[in-house]
């Protein structure tokens, strides 16, 4: 079996077109989207057109809950102030069916294969808080990316991998117990590169491949540019 996680889209349809397509080439079939599939790029709608077509087992992130938050009429997480002129703007463009896709998916995944459980989370979330709303900020904080800090959040979750996104560099550590892997960011980079992870199992369990693939970043600012993206010299700034 081989399992691709992906993580952190963000709306950006030609990184995640650059994945699929190496998927494709490999015949990698079983994808999980840990969360943050929309906003801050300009293609949320591509991007939940391209994961519902090859059915793609997805869960929320911070940003999707957002922005569900504003279509429910509940509000916008005080926190997240600086993102709601940008949340505001994806909450009108996003189709209404991917909104009610969005709107059905849970904040876990898990699967068990051969001796060994895979579990998918955007970031830890405390017990207390598993059913939360995100004007709750469900979300821990983001912690360096150290063992230590990883062994906190996760150490507990019944499961030998445990696959998280929300913080976008990638960061794979192991212990004794399981391994805590972060693909990083698939469509949030400074370099032109979308990353992805590939667990692959055989009888010896499973392979961890951290995987970058070069995509047409050019063409991804040029179209935040002609879609007049609200706040997009803030995410070019810090993100890009």
């Amino acid at each position: 079996m081989r399992l691709a996680i992906l993580t952190d889209i963000h709306g950006n349809v030609q990184a995640l077109d650059a994945v699929l397509e190496q998927l494709d080439e490999q015949g990698v079939t079983d994808i999980w989207s840990l969360g943050d599939m929309i906003a801050m790029g300009p293609d949320s709608n591509e991007v939940m057109a391209r994961l519902l077509d090859r059915g793609v087992r997805m869960i929320t992130g911070n940003h999707d809950e957002a922005v569900l938050s504003l279509l429910e009429g509940r509000g916008h997480p005080a926190s997240y102030a600086h993102t709601r002129p940008h949340h505001e703007w994806v909450a009108r463009t996003l189709r209404p069916d991917y909104a009610d896709a969005l709107f059905q998916l849970p904040r876990t995944i898990e699967e068990q294969v051969g001796t060994e459980r895979v579990y998918g989370i955007h970031y830890h979330i405390p017990i207390e808080k598993r059913q939360a709303t995100i004007l709750e900020e469900p979300f821990h904080e983001i912690l360096e990316a150290t063992l230590p800090n990883m062994q906190r959040l996760y150490g507990e979750y019944d499961a030998d991998i445990v696959c998280f996104g929300h913080h976008h560099p990638v960061h794979v550590f192991e212990d004794a117990a399981k391994r805590y892997v972060n693909p990083g960011a698939l469509g949030v980079a400074r370099d032109d590169l979308a990353r992805y992870g590939l667990l692959s199992y055989d009888e010896n369990g499973f392979a961890i491949d951290l995987r970058a693939v070069p995509y047409d970043k050019q063409a991804f600012m040029e179209r935040m540019e002609r879609l007049d993206v609200p706040q997009r010299e803030v995410m070019f700034r810090l993100f890009y």
